[in-house]
C-alpha cells in the first residue's frame, strides 16, 4: 500500500467546519467503480480525518494546560459544539457507503480491520444520539474545570492536588493527617456538584445506549470500544478472579505494612508512607532532571528507544511539571497529522511522576514505532493493547532505575512498583464493577449507589479505618476522572497490566527477545485484532482466572525475593 496522497491543504483549518465540509462532501460524493478507487477514498480520508484529529487535540491540550483561560476553553467547546455534530452524521454517511461497496471484500487483508471497525459504527450510529454525545464532551470537561480549580490551603500556602499527595509519603504522621483531611475537605466542598453531574451524565448515557438498541449503556459501551474479543461476562470473571487472587496479596501487603508502622489500625493518611520510616524516594526536582535521566534510561534500555525519546525533547511536545490551573492527571495525545506525539503531567518530583514519565513515553513510542501507517485508524490500537505499550514499559525500564537511584533505592521503587501493580488490579476491579452496576441500574439513586460504593470498597479494597471519615469514605470514587470523562475505560488497564506482567515475567530470562517482540507488536499499531497484537508481543490475550492466578503469583514470589 503505498499510494500517496496529498488530498488535504496543508493551510486548512481543522477547528473550522466551514472549512472542513467541502472536502467532506467531496469523499462522501466520490464516485467508486473500483477496488483502486475504494482505496484511495479511504487513504484520502485518513488524510483528513488525521487533521481534524490534531486540531481538536491541539485544543484539548491547551485547555488542560490553563484551565484557567477562558478563551482556550470557549475554543474547545466551539469545537465540541461545531466541527464534532457535523462531522460524525457526515462520518457515518461515508462509513455506510464503505461498508456497502462490493469493493471492500477486494482490498488486500491489511483493510480487514478497519473493514470490521467500519461495519461496527454503521450499525452503531443513531443521528440522535450526535447531540447526546455532544452534551456527555461537554460534561466530561466540566469535571475537568471543577477538578481543575480544586486548590487547598496548607501551611499558608496555596497547593494543587498533586503536589497535596506528595505529603502522604511524609514520615511525619501528624503532617499526613493535616493534609490528607485538607485535601478531602476541598473535594468535600465540589461532593454536590459532582453528584448532580453524574446523575446527568448516567441518564444522558442511558439514552445513548437505548437509542442505538441496547437495554442500557452497557452494551453500548462495550460496542463503542470495539470489544469484539471479550463480554460483559468475561470482565465479572477477572471481578472475581482480582478479589481471589490479588486482594489477599493487597491485604497481606497492608497487614505487613501496619506491623511495621507499630499501628494498631491503619487509617487513611497511612497507606503511602514507606513502612519503615524512610524519607520519600525523590528521583528528581525539576521537568530538566526527569527528562535528562529518562533519556538516559531509555537509551541505556535500547537504542531505538533513546532515539525516539529524543524526538520529545522538541520544546513542544512535554508539559510536565505541576502548577495552579493545569487539568489533574497525565495522559499522552497523538497529533496525528504531523505524526508527532504530545505528554501531559503533573510532576511533583515523586516516584509515582517517574512512574507516569514511563508510563506516557510507552504510549508515545507506541505512536511513533506505528507513525508509517497510512491509514490514521491504525496508528491508534485498541485500548486494551495500548495500556500494554505504557505498561510493560514501566517494567522494562525498571532495569535502569539506577539512573534516578543508588542500588538499594531501586531494589525499593522496584519493590514499591510491583505492590502498585497488586492495588491497581483491586482498584481497577473495583471501578469497572462500580460502572456495571451503575449502568445496568440506571435509576440508582444516591443512596443506592453510595451504598453500592461501599460494598465494592468492603469487596476489593485495603482494610483501612475509616471511622470518623465515613462521609469521605462515601465519596472516595469521585477522585476517578475515568468514570466522568472516558466511561467504561478502565477494565483494560487490567487486563494490560495482566498483559504487561507477563512480558516482564518473560523478559527475565530472555530481556532482549521480550523487548524485540515488544517493539515489533508496536509498531502493528492498530492493524491486527486484538488477540493478534498480543500474540506479536510474545503473551496471550487472557485474563481468566487461570491467568490471573499465574501472574499473582509470579509478582507474589518476586516480591519475597525482594528487600523490604
Amino acid at each position: 500500500m503505498n499510494i500517496d496522497t496529498s488530498f488535504v491543504p496543508l493551510e486548512l483549518d481543522g477547528t473550522s467546519w466551514s472549512a472542513l465540509e467541502p472536502l467532506y462532501i467531496l469523499l462522501r460524493e466520490r464516485t467508486i467503480d473500483d477496488a483502486a478507487d475504494l482505496e484511495r477514498l479511504l487513504l484520502d480520508r485518513s488524510e483528513l480525518d488525521a487533521h481534524v484529529s490534531e486540531a481538536g487535540n491541539r485544543i484539548y491540550a491547551a485547555m488542560t494546560c490553563d484551565t484557567t483561560d477562558e478563551a482556550i476553553e470557549a475554543a474547545y467547546l466551539k469545537f465540541v459544539e461545531e466541527v464534532s455534530p457535523p462531522l460524525q452524521q457526515i462520518a457515518f454517511e461515508i462509513d455506510q457507503r464503505v461498508a456497502e461497496s462490493p469493493f471492500l471484500s477486494e482490498l488486500s487483508d491489511h483493510f480487514d480491520v478497519l473493514a470490521r471497525d467500519t461495519k461496527s459504527s454503521v450499525k452503531l450510529f443513531k443521528e440522535e444520539n450526535v447531540p447526546l454525545l455532544v452534551e456527555d464532551t461537554k460534561m466530561g470537561q466540566q469535571f475537568g474545570s471543577i477538578s481543575g480549580a480544586q486548590m487547598v490551603d496548607f501551611e499558608g500556602e496555596s497547593r494543587t492536588m498533586p503536589w497535596m499527595g506528595t505529603i502522604q509519603e511524609d514520615t511525619n504522621r501528624d503532617r499526613r493527617e493535616a493534609a490528607w483531611r485538607a485535601s478531602w475537605g476541598r473535594r468535600a466542598e465540589d461532593r454536590e456538584a459532582l453528584d448532580d453531574l453524574y446523575d446527568a451524565m448516567i441518564s444522558n448515557r442511558t439514552k445513548i445506549g437505548v437509542n442505538a438498541g441496547y437495554e442500557n449503556y452497557v452494551g453500548y459501551a462495550f460496542a463503542s470500544k470495539g470489544r469484539f474479543d471479550y463480554t460483559p461476562d468475561d470482565c465479572k470473571a477477572f471481578h472475581q478472579a482480582a478479589e481471589d487472587v490479588f486482594v489477599p496479596l493487597l491485604r497481606k501487603i497492608q497487614e505487613d505494612r501496619r506491623q511495621q508502622l507499630g499501628l494498631d489500625v491503619l487509617r487513611p493518611w497511612d497507606l503511602a508512607v514507606d513502612s519503615t520510616g524512610r524519607a520519600p524516594l525523590r528521583p528528581f526536582r525539576t521537568e530538566a532532571e526527569l527528562v535528562q535521566g529518562c533519556s538516559k534510561m531509555f537509551t541505556a534500555l535500547d537504542p531505538e528507544l533513546g532515539t525516539l525519546f529524543a524526538r520529545l525533547q522538541d520544546g513542544t511536545s512535554l508539559d510536565l511539571e505541576s502548577r495552579p490551573g493545569k487539568s489533574p492527571g497525565g495522559y499522552q495525545l497523538h497529533l496525528d497529522r504531523q505524526r508527532k506525539v504530545f505528554i501531559f503531567m503533573n510532576a511533583a518530583g515523586t516516584h509515582d511522576d517517574l512512574q507516569t514519565m514511563l508510563h506516557e513515553s510507552g504510549h508515545a513510542f507506541h505512536a511513533m514505532l506505528s507513525e508509517h501507517e497510512e491509514l490514521v485508524h491504525y496508528r491508534h490500537s485498541p485500548i486494551e493493547f495500548a495500556e500494554v505499550a505504557s505498561m510493560a514499559m514501566e517494567k522494562l525500564a525498571a532495569t535502569q532505575l539506577g539512573m534516578f537511584y543508588a542500588p538499594q533505592d531501586a531494589a525499593r521503587a522496584w519493590r514499591e512498583h510491583l505492590e502498585d501493580c497488586i492495588r491497581s488490579i483491586a482498584w481497577v476491579a473495583t471501578i469497572d464493577a462500580f460502572q456495571h452496576e451503575i449502568y445496568r441500574n440506571p435509576n440508582l439513586d444516591r443512596a443506592g449507589r453510595t451504598a453500592l460504593w461501599l460494598d465494592l470498597d468492603q469487596r476489593f479494597g485495603v482494610n483501612c479505618d475509616w471511622s470518623g471519615l465515613e462521609d469521605i469514605r462515601q465519596m472516595q470514587w469521585q477522585r476517578q476522572l475515568h468514570l466522568f470523562e472516558v466511561p467504561f475505560y478502565y477494565i483494560e488497564y487490567g487486563i494490560a497490566q495482566l498483559g504487561a506482567l507477563q512480558l516482564w515475567r518473560r523478559s527475565t530470562s530472555d530481556h532482549a527477545g521480550a523487548l524485540n517482540d515488544y517493539k515489533s507488536a508496536l509498531r502493528l499499531g492498530g492493524s491486527k485484532p486484538l488477540p493478534e497484537l498480543f500474540a506479536a508481543a510474545g503473551i496471550p490475550f487472557d485474563f481468566s482466572p487461570k491467568t490471573v492466578q499465574r501472574v499473582g503469583e509470579t509478582v507474589a514470589a518476586e516480591l519475597e525475593a525482594l528487600p523490604l
